[in-house]
């Protein structure tokens, strides 16, 4: 069995008025439902963010500039975080994903309006 010493803030601890016999129950409770929430930090989607930097990191042709969606799992996750903004359950964490969403959208509105004027501008290619 490993052994962990945590130091917290005297107020914190005054709300931890369990039986210290208890506190090993406790921390694994806590870490299992942890684990089970769906989390912006899931390994299996990645945030939204990373998936326009990684995106524009292969130096996309315009057309595909234009074209660009993020993926169906994150749009669920976007869609989930939505939903939980509107009810106010978001945690600081979800609120600064979410923002981050925000800011990155916006600057994908207007590398796609700049990729369309560039697309829209170039001459016609004659027809062999």
């Amino acid at each position: 069995m490993t052994t962990i010493t945590l130091e917290v803030p005297d107020e914190l601890a005054a709300q931890f008025k369990i039986n210290p016999a208890n506190v090993s129950a406790l921390i694994r409770e806590a870490v299992t439902e942890k684990l089970a929430l769906p989390s912006g930090n899931d390994a299996s989607v990645k945030p939204v963010h990373e998936q326009i930097i990684d995106f524009l990191a292969s130096s996309p042709p315009l057309e595909q500039m234009i074209d660009f969606k993020i993926s169906e799992a994150a749009q669920e996750r976007l869609e989930d975080l939505l939903d939980r903004n509107r009810e106010g359950e978001l945690t600081l964490e979800e609120e600064a994903e979410l923002d981050k969403y925000f800011q990155y959208r916006h600057v994908m509105i207007l590398l796609k309006a700049s990729a369309r004027r560039a697309v829209n501008s170039r001459p016609e290619q004659p027809s062999v």
